[in-house]
């Protein structure tokens, strides 16, 4: 059997309800993939975005309605060997891909202040940019459950707020287009578990300025901060992360100061008296 076909059974078969299953679950809980979509699938080359790719083409051949995928990656400036990993990866795991370039790197690298949202703001204006180009009405992003419960943490701790990544967005500057993240309810750990039981090796992090990042105490060393105090926390609740998570599906407005919606700021005390 060829090396995709086993890779593509173990995602069905051995990991059907860690990442199957979960996927599954969150293209109907939250209404992602639809008849008749055109979505562009974002590939970074990490095991996030093609695990995210394989998931796509599983649902593509198995599922009960049509749609149309794109698979699709954005060339920021990667050194030739990360380049060429991501080309070798695509052809193993049988992914069409489509790769077009960009100079995000080349206009980041004297960027001294917070480079890493410069880079993540552009290379979302490309994206949302070739998606359109293809004639796409969707964005397909490999984030998953433990980068919602991050940016919940991090939205709270640093922020002051508390907000979390979205299933699903619609674009505020790219009329038409709507941003999903169909992994968004498979873990980490079942990630990495699925890609060392193939044996497979994906871009860890391809940023010339990951180094430079972290040492200036950015987002990204927050980030990284947010992974060990879960981690820590679940020594003492193991199920300290799905807490957190069903938490943001079950806020009680009756015991809240306050709260945003549509950039309007309501109190509690606003309806306090009509009780």
């Amino acid at each position: 059997m060829e090396k995709y076909k086993e890779i593509e059974k173990s995602i069905i078969k051995k990991y059907r309800k860690e990442i199957w299953s979960r996927f599954m679950r969150a293209i109907t809980d939250y209404k992602l993939i639809e008849e008749n979509d055109k979505i562009m699938v974002c590939i970074s080359g990490g095991k996030d975005s093609f695990l995210l790719a394989k998931c796509i083409q599983e649902l593509q051949k198995h599922g009960k309605f049509p749609f149309e995928a794109y698979y699709v990656i954005m060339n920021p400036g990667y050194t030739d060997y990360n380049k060429q990993l991501i080309i070798d990866n695509a052809k193993l795991l049988n992914i069409p891909i489509q790769m077009f370039n960009s100079d995000i790197f080349d206009v980041v690298v004297n960027i001294d202040k917070s480079p890493c949202y410069l880079c993540a703001r552009m290379r979302r204006g490309y994206l949302y940019s070739k998606a359109q180009e293809l004639g796409c009405n969707k964005i397909a992003l490999g984030h998953h459950f433990d980068d919602v419960i991050e940016t919940t943490l991090l939205s709270m701790f640093y922020g002051a707020e508390l907000k979390t990544m979205m299933p699903k967005l619609h674009s505020t500057n790219f009329k038409g287009l709507e941003l999903i993240r169909p992994l968004y309810l498979v873990k980490e750990k079942d990630i990495i578990s699925w890609k060392n039981s193939n044996e497979l090796t994906f871009l860890n992090c391809a940023c010339r300025f990951t180094e430079q990042c972290s040492t200036q105490n950015d987002n990204t060393s927050k980030r990284l901060e947010m992974k060990e105090l879960i981690k820590n926390l679940k020594k003492v609740n193991t199920d300290i992360d799905n807490n957190i998570f069903k938490s943001l599906d079950n806020i009680n407005l009756n015991c809240v100061l306050g709260y945003t919606k549509d950039k309007q700021k309501h109190s509690f005390l606003d309806e306090y008296n009509e009780l």
